[in-house]
């Protein structure tokens, strides 16, 4: 085999190889953009669970049945709340 035949086995090579990053590069970023949705998604998810599990504790306060440890965590929700909403209402203020 020549050197010229040799040399144009490795450029073939080199051209197989940059396809195969090419499309690696962009499978990759597709995964990338898929894996920021799958967290948004899973962040927007945890939001709606922790709304709901107050609307539940809201609804078992006001039927008189959250009692202990539940009326507690519900407490410590609550306040958690009010003093986020006084730190927003304060930097609207400023």
């Amino acid at each position: 085999m020549s050197y010229e035949e040799q040399i144009k086995r490795i450029q073939q090579k080199l051209q197989q190889v940059a396809k195969k990053q090419d499309t690696v590069q962009k499978e990759n970023a597709m995964l990338k953009d898929e894996v920021s949705k799958f967290k948004n998604d899973n962040q927007d998810l945890r939001q709606q669970l922790e709304v709901l599990e107050l609307q539940v504790n809201i609804l078992k306060t006001s039927a008189g049945q959250l009692e202990g440890e539940e009326k507690k965590e519900f407490e410590r929700k609550i306040n958690f709340f009010v003093k986020e909403l006084d730190r927003c209402i304060a930097i609207l203020s400023q």
